[in-house]
This record gives C-alpha cells, sequence and structure tokens, in this order.
C-alpha cells in the first residue's frame, strides 16, 4: 500500500522560512532508515505558494492564479510517500516525523494530512 503523508504549511513557512537545520538533518536520518526498510519512496519541500500557481477548469475554460494562497493551512508544505503494509504504519511514520518537529522546534504547530495513494492493479 502506498500513502502519501502531507503536511500543512505554517505561516513561517510561508514567510520563507526554513526549517532549522537540526530538523533538517533529523528527518533525513528518519528517511534514510525509512528507505533501509523499503518504507520510503521519495518526499520533500515545497517552496512558498508565493512561488506557486494554480490551474482551475471552469465552463471548459483554464484559469491561472498566481500564488500567494491566503489561507496557509490549505497549502502543502512537503510530502512523503510511503510503501507500507497498513494505514496503522503509515501513521507510525508519520508521527515519528512530527515528533522530529516537537524536538527540533520547540513551539511548533502544526499538521499533517496522510492519504492512501491509487496503485495500478497488478499486471496492468
Amino acid at each position: 500500500m502506498r500513502f502519501m503523508a502531507m503536511i500543512k504549511a505554517t505561516a513561517d513557512y510561508e514567510a520563507g522560512k526554513p526549517p532549522n537545520p537540526e530538523l533538517m538533518a533529523a528527518m533525513g536520518k528518519l528517511s534514510e532508515e525509512m528507505q533501509k526498510l523499503g518504507k520510503f519512496e521519495m518526499g520533500g519541500g515545497l517552496l512558498p505558494s508565493a512561488q506557486g500557481h494554480r490551474l482551475s477548469m471552469s465552463g471548459g475554460k483554464i484559469s491561472i492564479t498566481d500564488g500567494p494562497f491566503t489561507e496557509a493551512k490549505e497549502v502543502i508544505g512537503g510530502f512523503a510517500i510511503y510503501q507500507v503494509a497498513s494505514k496503522d504504519e503509515a501513521i507510525g511514520w508519520t508521527k515519528r516525523f512530527l515528533d522530529l518537529h516537537k524536538q527540533h522546534w520547540p513551539g511548533w504547530e502544526g499538521e499533517c494530512e496522510i492519504r492512501q495513494m491509487f496503485d495500478a492493479p497488478p499486471g496492468a
């Protein structure tokens, strides 16, 4: 089963403030551990929404809106794709990721959403 974990942006993130180096190093170690176990496919952080664009379609026409987007809590700041055996395992890895924030970024508050990904049936 594949899951995507998406960490929501914060005001600091939208202001372009990067995570502290200790947190980045700890996340790197967790990603490395997960890769060795075959649990981590890929992940990364995204630039602030001020550097992004939204495309929408209505009435057959595509429109483009340049960032920034006002609701930071609706903006994805980063993601990870897990290859795991269950939803509970995906939740466990995401808890570890959030615990790193607690350890290396005192006072940080945020949210991470986990969603199972569609996978092609075997042999497709």
